[in-house]
Order: structure tokens, then C-alpha cells, then sequence
């Protein structure tokens, strides 16, 4: 049998045909490399389906084609659309309450796969997250890829005098940061497209380690991008420039990006206006995306055109620089062949370039360039040799860098020379696929699958076809008397065999859980997950779970954690020696304070142990490992035992039970709940009960739980 690949590309917009690249700040280079890479996978004899998961998009303002729940690629390849969170277009930033319900969906369609994919593959921090979780739960080696990543972002925002609460509401950075260090965590290999990338900008990531990077350059499609011209696809070009330019036989500095503010075009027209001699010698062509109307664009496009529009103006550039507002996508490789026959140059002056696909492109068709020395393009110039590097923050040296690159035509010629040639020995798009494929086959095979990939029979005899999950220690713990009578009744009455359709949330020992459970007077649950989740008990013979024992201890170290955490204690005490646990470290806060749990979050990731904080009711704080929730210890019970997320049932009330909300399965939330979870009834399987001291009752009529179907 041959490979079996999954990605996960979510945000943005992504069809088979006609990419809408630069249409905005989430359809740039990452949605083309992504295609490329699944349609060059799926031309290879070894693998025999690729499959690529995004959003399901409908929405009248974008084409019905993301609506679309399957697309075919190829005959080994296929886009699945999945809905999450809104039908209509939002950008990234928005979307991460939504993940947690796309990691359930993915879950579920591969529960019922005769074969699980061999590895899955991570664009971006949003599908890393949605990674780490799919991967953790099915045992699927994963791989991430950032592209770019949050705290570049953020560092390179804060040294621009962005205010750090700005870049939170408009990037939700700490949440992209969580889930690029929560990837890192759960990846089995690292795809970089620059030594830079991880010196420099993974490294600084807690959960990062080096051993599990590998660095493979993109490739370049030689069908498309090649320096070959002809007359009429530069009559093609010219007719779109030309009512911009008042002499078009000018040679072009062209520049290919989005407009948004990391790619620094407002500095490139800035140069460009300072310079008597640039203007004498050049026309400036920007392609910066389509658009109708700059009016209706998102805010950072508006006001990078605004700048455009302000800078033209100011240096009274009229006739000087092109900014077609549509283009084909088709067109852009004869942009670059037209710019390369005018013995032009491509101009990349971003603040901070990850890889730069465009360099590579322009290079094939002949054209040399001028670039940001940050990030990739330090190593495509290293194999090229086909221009010239330049500190695009420095305007001075932008401008003299533009003005000698373009001083010398045989200088030029060489460079040109040297970028067709190396493309086509370094960077084509099969050197990328044979090296993706060798790399991932050796890194991948040594990998230990979890135990349902290795056959352990699954029923549902031990916990029953469905399951009610109740936490002892708020719901219940709080419960009035007529509440606890009325829900005795009530699942006393529910069905025969309730007892096998009952599980309890604990941070108790097991121990000391069925001793309080006693005193309710309730059935005797199936299942008990203790201790925060990070252990799980069956029956009456108290029967620990050692699968799930085994699936959370990797890279646990108790006394580490315990350590690196002793110099918090101004804000917080180790509870009772009762309140321990092998797998979880109890802390009490002086104050309850918030703002404890990054600061946690922060020490833990630095010192590099696989723990995460959970803060309950405000004041209790729990550690345990990375792979370690209630949630998640939930969802093992549901592949354990062959159930399906509409067969279980919990109950949350208290702050720190987000994690039990987000997602597909149902819950519901007594009247009297903790504030905090109001922000959660956007969630699509909440349901926020009215009733008073009977939530529970009232959720289980809500959903119709115990009713036969």
C-alpha cells in the first residue's frame, strides 16, 4: 500500500484552481506553496491519496467554490471542506475559539477510516493546534510547518512601537504563541525553509528542540516559471501598466507581495521618490493583490494603500509607479519574464521574509534581485548569486542598493545567468518532493503508534453506550438537597443500566472521590477520571486505565516541575500531600489572581518540561502533563471504547471548565455557573440551562440523552 498523507491548511482561501493569492493577509504565498506541495506529492508513485483539510466558506461576497465540501485535485488528490465556526469568511485571528470543534470533526472521519493517514502535516500555527490534538489522540506522527510565526511577529511589532495590548486584539498573539508552542510540543519533525528560521526564530520557543528540524527549500514550478517570453504575453503586461507609466520602455523594479504592513512597500516608493536617479532610470511596478474598491478593503490593506496613495503624491511620482488593481494569477510568471526583458530587477524589501517564494520565482524567469537580508533570502542568495542583499529598515541603503544593482548591465547579465541555473539545480519543485518524502520516511518510521492502531479489540461493554460525565467537585460538591433528590430521581427513572452509563470528573484521589461519591446517594458510575484528568478508574474494582497512563507520561518530570516553580511562592503554596498525585502537582493561591496562569505557562515552557497549569475555581492550581486534561481524558474514553461524541454528556460550571465546553460534545451549564463561561455560548454543543437547582435534569431533557432512539 502506498502513503496515505493528511494536511490541514485552515484559514484563508484554498480551491484547486485559480488561487486567489494576495487578496488579502491570509491568501499569500503559504496557500500556493500548500497546493503545490499536495499536487507535486500526489504526482509520486509512492503515495497513493493526499487529502487537504481547510474551511468551509459560504458566504455570498467569495466564490461558492469554497463552499464546496469535496473538491478533486487530482486522481490522488482532493480538498475536504469542513464548517467551523461562522459559515461566512473571517479572518485567522478570529477563528480560534472554533479549533477545538474542527479537531473533534477530524477525529470522527478518521475513526471510521479503514486506514489511518501515515503522517499529518501542519500549515501555520491554527493547523498545528488542530494537529497536536488530532495526533495526540489517533497516535498519527505529525509534522508543522509555521511559515511565520508569532513571536517574530510580535518582536518585530513591538520594536515598530506597536503597543503590546494593540497587537493582542488585532493578532490574538498569546493565542497563536500557545498553539505554535502546543505543535512544537506534539511534532515528530519540523520543516523549515531556512537555516534562519530555526536559529533565530523557532529556537525561541520553549518546546522547541533542534534534533527534530529538518530544512528543505521550496520548489519552484519550471512549467511556469521559466525565462522564456514571448511577444505576445509582453503586449499582455505592457496594456497593464500602461495606463499608469508615462514611458513603459523604462526598466522596472517590480515588486509581488500583499499590502501589508510587514512587507514594507511604503519604504520601496520612499526610496524610490528620493532617488533623481532611480526615477530616471526605472518605473516602479507594485502587484499587490486584487482589489475593486480600496475603500472596502480589511484595515492594514486600506492603510498600506493609503500610504501608497500619500507617498505618490507626496514625491509627485505621477506616471512613474504602476499598482494595477487586477491581475490573473496566470499572468504572474509573465510579469517576471517581462520585467527580466526590460533588464529590470525584483525588489523584495520586507521587514522580515520567512523564505521568499517570489525571489525564487523571479529568479527562474531571469530576473535578479534586491533584497531584505532578513530571514530566507540570506540562503537563496547564498546558492544564486543573483543580486544583492540590503537592511530595508536603513532607506539610505535601500536606495543606493536599488541604484548600483541597476548601474551595471553586465552585472546585471550575470546574475541573471547564475539565478536560471541554480533554480533549476537547487530548487525545483521534485528535488522538493524526493527530499520531503526521503526525510519524512526516515524521521517517521522509528515512530510508536498508540495502541488502537495496534489492534486492541474496542466495545462498549465496560462504560456502556452512553455516558453522562458529572463533576463531584463543583456540580455536584454544591448541589442542594432538592437538587441532589430531584437527580436521583431523575436518572433513577432514566433508563435500566444506568450504572454503566455514568462517569465522574474528579482533582481527587480515587480513593477519596468514591468515599464523597458515597454520601450522595447516587449510581455507581462506570468510569472515574481522577486527579485532574490524569488518571481513569472502571467499575467497582477501582481498575486503572495503564493506556492512558502510558499516553500521557511522556516527558513528565514531577520533581522539575515542582522545582521550577518553587521561587512563585509569593503567590502560591503546595496543597496537602493528599491532594498529590504522580501525574499532577497541587498548588493553593495566596490571591486569586488570573494573571498566575501565563506566568506559570511562561516558567514551564522556558525551563522545556511537557507540563501544563490548570486554575480551577479561582483559587487551585494544578500541573500536569502536557498531554494531560479532563478533556482530553474524555475524548481517550470515546476512542477507547468505541463511542461518539453525541453519546456523552457533560456537565461544566466553574471557571477553568472551558476546556470541557470547547468542541463537539455536548454540555451543559447549570444556572448557577461561574461568569467567566458566559463567553462560551457562541459554542455549538453548549447548552446553558435556566433551570433552578435542576441543570442537570433540564440538560438531559434538552439533548433527550436517555431516550431510546
Amino acid at each position: 500500500m502506498g502513503l496515505r498523507l493528511l494536511h490541514l491548511n485552515l484559514h484563508g482561501l484554498i480551491r484547486a484552481q485559480d488561487l486567489e493569492l494576495g487578496r488579502d493577509s491570509d491568501t499569500g504565498g503559504q496557500t500556493l506553496y500548500v497546493l503545490e506541495l499536495v499536487k507535486g506529492l500526489a504526482a509520486r508513485p509512492e503515495v497513493e491519496k493526499v487529502q487537504l483539510i481547510t474551511r468551509l466558506i459560504i458566504d455570498r461576497r467569495i466564490s461558492s467554490d469554497y463552499s464546496n465540501p469535496f473538491e478533486k485535485i487530482s486522481n490522488c488528490a482532493e480538498i475536504i471542506r469542513l464548517p467551523f465556526g461562522p459559515k461566512r469568511y473571517i479572518r485567522k485571528e478570529l477563528l480560534w475559539p472554533f479549533l477545538d470543534d474542527l479537531a473533534d470533526q477530524i477525529v470522527q472521519r478518521l475513526q471510521h477510516e479503514k486506514q489511518l493517514p501515515d503522517w499529518i502535516h501542519a500549515h501555520y500555527a491554527d493547523a498545528g493546534y488542530v494537529g497536536a490534538l488530532v495526533s495526540r489522540r489517533l497516535g498519527i506522527p505529525l509534522v508543522f510547518t509555521g511559515h511565520s510565526l508569532g513571536r517574530e511577529k510580535q518582536r518585530r511589532l513591538l520594536a515598530g512601537g506597536v503597543d503590546h495590548d494593540q497587537i493582542e486584539q488585532s493578532y490574538s498573539i498569546s493565542k497563536r504563541i500557545d498553539a505554535e508552542e502546543l505543535a512544537l510540543a506534539h511534532s515528530n519533525l519540523v520543516i523549515t525553509s531556512t537555516r534562519q528560521e530555526s536559529e533565530q526564530q523557532y529556537s525561541r520557543y520553549g518546546r522547541f528542540n533542534s534534533k527534530h528540524v529538518e530544512i528543505i527549500p521550496p520548489g519552484v514550478d519550471s512549467n511556469r516559471f521559466h525565462p522564456i517570453n514571448s511577444n505576445l504575453e509582453n503586449l499582455e503586461v505592457d496594456a497593464l501598466v500602461a495606463p499608469f507609466l508615462r514611458d513603459k520602455n523604462l526598466s522596472p523594479l517590480l515588486a509581488i507581495s500583499r499590502a501589508v504592513r510587514r512587507k514594507n512597500i511604503p519604504a520601496l516608493i520612499e526610496a524610490f521618490g528620493r532617488s533623481p536617479v532611480l526615477q530616471q532610470r526605472h518605473n516602479l511596478v507594485l502587484i499587490l493583490g486584487c482589489r475593486e474598491d480600496s475603500r472596502n478593503l480589511e484595515k492594514q490593506q486600506k492603510d498600506v494603500f493609503q500610504q501608497i496613495f500619500e507617498l505618490v503624491d507626496k514625491y509627485n511620482l505621477y506616471g512613474k509607479v504602476a499598482y494595477p488593481k487586477q491581475h490573473r494569477r496566470d499572468q504572474i510568471p509573465a510579469i517576471y519574464r517581462w520585467a527580466s526583458n526590460k533588464k529590470g530587477l525584483f525588489v523584495n524589501p520586507a521587514l522580515t521574509e520567512p523564505f521568499g517564494l517570489t525571489l525564487l520565482e523571479a529568479a527562474a524567469c531571469g530576473l535578479p534581485m534586491v533584497a531584505t537580508d532578513d530571514g530566507g533570502p540570506r540562503d537563496i542568495l547564498s546558492r544564486c548569486e543573483n543580486g544583492v542583499l540590503v537592511d530595508v529598515t536603513d532607506l539610505e541603503s535601500l536606495q543606493d542598493a536599488l541604484e548600483n544593482a541597476g548601474s551595471n548591465h553586465l552585472q546585471w547579465k550575470k546574475w541573471s545567468n547564475n539565478g536560471i541555473e541554480a533554480i533549476s539545480r537547487h530548487f525545483s519543485w521534485d528535488a522538493h518532493i524526493c527530499n520531503y518524502i526521503a526525510l519524512m520516511q526516515k524521521r517517521l518510521k522509528s515512530f510508536k503508534p498508540l495502541y488502537w492502531k495496534r489492534g486492541i479489540q474496542k466495545d462498549k461493554s465496560r462504560i456502556g453506550q452512553k455516558l453522562l460525565v458529572l463533576d463531584l467537585d463543583s456540580s455536584l460538591e454544591h448541589s442542594q438537597p432538592q437538587g441532589l433528590l430531584n437527580l436521583r430521581k431523575s436518572l433513577k427513572e432514566a433508563s435500566p443500566g444506568l450504572e454503566n452509563r455514568l462517569g465522574v470528573l474528579t482533582g481527587r484521589s480515587i480513593k477519596a472521590a468514591r468515599y464523597r461519591y458515597s454520601e450522595l446517594h447516587l449510581p455507581s458510575p462506570s468510569v472515574w477520571i481522577c486527579r485532574a484528568g490524569t488518571e481513569i478508574y472502571y467499575g467497582e474494582d477501582n481498575q486503572p486505565d495503564y493506556f492512558w497512563q502510558d499516553s500521557i507520561t511522556d516527558g513528565w518530570d514531577r520533581k522539575g516541575v515542582e522545582k521550577s516553580l518553587v521561587d512563585l511562592k509569593d503567590y502560591l503554596v503546595l496543597q496537602e500531600p493528599e491532594q498529590q498525585g504522580p501525574f499532577k502537582i497541587s498548588y493553593l493561591l495566596k490571591e486569586p489572581e488570573q494573571a498566575i496562569l501565563p506566568l506559570v505557562r511562561k516558567r514551564l515552557r522556558k525551563s522545556g518540561f511537557a507540563a501544563i497549569p490548570q486554575l480551577r475555581c479561582h483559587w487551585y492550581l494544578d500541573v500536569v502533563p502536557l498531554r494531560a486534561s479532563r478533556s482530553e481524558a474524555i475524548r481517550f474514553l470515546i476512542l477507547r471504547w468505541n463511542l461518539s461524541l453525541e453519546e456523552v454528556l457533560i456537565v461544566a460550571s466553574q471557571q477553568g471548565d472551558a476546556e470541557l465546553i470547547r468542541g463537539l460534545i455536548s454540555t451543559v451549564v447549570p444556572v448557577e455557573h461561574d461568569p467567566c463561561l458566559e463567553g462560551l455560548r457562541s459554542q455549538e454543543r453548549v447548552f446553558f440551562s435556566s433551570a433552578v437547582q435542576d441543570g442537570v435534569i433540564d440538560g438531559l431533557k434538552h439533548y433527550k440523552f436517555f431516550k431510546q432512539n
